[in-house]
């Protein structure tokens, strides 16, 4: 008599015991056992899935013994088909129905993809009733912000900061490029005392160092993140022409006199 004590029991998952038969039937010399548990989904595939905007995004969901049943995706937001098989069902040809038999994934391809298309989209198996396996996609559109900007004054010789924050990238930028007047800043240049500090996270930050400022270090700085858009700003280093200037740390904002602001607001309520 076999014994399957041990091999088969509760706890076990179906693929294990599903094994277990199929090593005993080799064993033993018997016909194999065939167990049909119907389609059922690989829990592998992650479930949430962050895109950049325009740029196309793909979510990946694969069925194990589909058989004879159809695969589709369908919008939870309008309950909309978008996909049946690997024809399109909705007349935004920016959805794609792609399919590997190799690996049995089926794959919704999204091309140029807007904040607009985030939400939950379901790849749904035709059985009955049918089965499905929700993901959420977040699109969204890095965001590069240069602090101080638009403009930046700063005293003659003293440290240039400029400080470079990349948000809402779904990875940290590969690489972020410094430019000075639309030329990439060399490091080591004769000039010497410039140099680039980048922390990588959820938010990445880079920070270019300018050691004792001098006039021609004044111009356009761009800041440009392999993955977001570029921000420029202008420095102006002064000989402290700008006596009306208040200083911070030695970088500079100029502010108007009391007294301009006092006459804006009479011209504001006189009108012409």
């Amino acid at each position: 008599m076999i014994t399957l004590k041990g091999k088969i029991g509760l706890g076990r998952p179906k693929s294990e015991e599903i094994n277990v038969l199929q090593e005993l039937s080799e064993e033993f010399d018997v016909e194999p056992i065939i167990i049909n548990r119907g389609p059922f989904f690989e829990k592998a595939a992650s479930k949430n899935v962050t895109a950049l905007v325009d740029k196309t995004s793909y979510l990946n969901c694969k069925v194990r013994n589909l058989g004879n049943r159809t695969v589709s995706w369908i919008r939870h937001r309008d309950l909309h088909l978008l996909t049946v098989g690997r024809m399109t069902y909705t007349s935004d040809q920016r959805f794609t129905s792609i399919h590997n038999p190799q690996t049995e994934e089926w794959t919704l391809q999204i091309r140029y993809p807007q904040r607009r298309d985030s939400g939950v989209y379901e790849c749904q198996v035709g059985t009955t009733p049918p089965i499905g396996i929700p993901m959420h996609l977040s699109v969204v559109e890095p965001i590069t912000t240069l602090l101080g900007g638009p403009e930046m004054y700063i005293n003659k010789g003293s440290t240039m900061n400029l400080t470079c924050i990349v948000k809402h990238s779904p990875e940290p930028p590969p690489t972020i490029s410094w430019t000075h007047n639309s030329e990439e800043i060399n490091y080591d240049s004769p000039r010497g005392g410039v140099s680039v500090i980048t922390e990588k996270g959820d938010i990445t930050v880079s920070y270019l160092l300018v050691q004792k400022a001098r006039n021609s270090d004044s111009g356009k700085y761009t800041c440009s993140p392999s993955n977001a858009n570029p921000k420029t700003l202008i420095v102006h280093v002064l000989n402290g022409e700008h006596p009306a200037a208040m200083q911070h740390g030695g970088q500079l904002r100029l502010e108007y006199p009391l007294s301009a602001c006092f006459l804006s607001v009479f011209v504001a309520l006189v009108g012409p």
